[in-house]
């Protein structure tokens, strides 16, 4: 059944416009009255819908039931990626949701290639929260993950202070197993940087911040991989 994300108050019984990209895509997939789907807003759970009316550009709905399905993590995690170059950002996101991701937070650093401000960064970020809610609607998941705006990394990490566990994704000597270093329940903040990875000096900042290396193994991966990879070992249930 397609399923959309409708950032709307959705009540069983109601009948309401979809947003202008639901109904692009119900209309792309030449449903119609009386033809069933599934509607989210974010807030948690799921509805039933049908098709009540098309028009030329709009889509009216009726609400169905709500059911109370919820398809997150075991355990929140929220990544801090150093923004990788060309369409791996959008490759990133949408994997990044598809496994689970709490949030992310888009950084630059001192050796990152993509740098993005003003209104370049804002056209960005909405572009990364739309691949989110995209990647929602194949995978199932009722709440989309935050895409925040781009930031530097020392402005991340003057003015973030997140409860959890924070990790570093590392190659230093000593760094700790991923998993061990997450330890039990409760969110993990992971930290990792772009292409050519954190300076030394970034990284002691991290550290300076209560961060702990951590290792994802002993092969080096690109920033994309890194962030599925640390995924795939800590939201995956």
């Amino acid at each position: 059944m397609p399923r959309f994300h409708c950032p709307l108050p959705l009540t069983a019984g109601a009948r309401i416009a979809l947003p202008p990209t639901a109904a692009r895509h119900v209309q792309v997939l030449r449903l119609q009255p009386g033809d069933a789907l599934t509607l989210f807003n974010g807030e948690g759970g799921e509805w039933t819908a049908a098709v009540a009316r098309m028009g030329r550009s709009d889509v009216e709905v009726e609400v169905g039931a709500h059911a109370p399905v919820e398809r997150e993590a075991a355990r929140a995690v929220h990544l801090v990626v150093g923004m990788p170059a060309n369409e791996r950002m959008d490759w990133l996101v949408e994997k990044a949701t598809e496994l689970g991701a709490a949030s992310i937070q888009p950084i630059a650093a001192a050796r990152s290639v993509l740098k993005l401000a003003g209104e370049r960064a804002a056209k960005r970020q909405q572009h990364w929260q739309a691949i989110a809610v995209a990647a929602c609607e194949q995978c199932g998941r009722n709440r989309v993950p935050q895409v925040a705006a781009p930031l530097a990394l020392s402005d991340w990490l003057r003015q973030s202070a997140p409860e959890g566990a924070r990790l570093v994704l590392s190659l230093r000597e000593g760094a700790r197993a991923l998993r061990e270093a997450a330890g039990g329940a409760g969110d993990v903040w992971v930290l990792h940087g772009p292409e050519g990875g954190l300076t030394a000096q970034e990284e002691d900042a991290a550290l300076a911040q209560g961060f702990v290396p951590a290792s994802l193994g002993a092969r080096v991966l690109r920033a994309e991989t890194a962030s599925v990879a640390a995924l795939a070992v800590l939201g995956l249930d």
